[in-house]
């Protein structure tokens, strides 16, 4: 089975996450998900500070949970 990847873009870290949406136009997405900003960071090379705005790509797991980090 291919592994799908898709655009999203950070939003803003909530204490230890981060908050990650999918990069669409904002009326066309949905609730933001939350990740450990740490992980992501580790994966793009991207300090943690820096990570809101970012837009990145990660493959999407059977459970629909986002993985695979890298800058997009």
């Amino acid at each position: 089975m291919a592994t799908e990847r898709v655009t999203v873009r950070v939003l803003l870290l909530f204490g230890d996450q981060a908050e990650v949406v999918a990069d669409v136009p904002p009326e066309e997405r949905a609730e933001p998900e939350r990740y450990p900003a740490a992980d992501i960071a580790a994966a793009t090379g991207v300090s943690v500070s820096d990570l809101p705005g970012v837009r990145l790509s990660a493959e999407v797991g059977d459970d629909g949970r986002l993985s695979g980090w890298h800058l997009a």
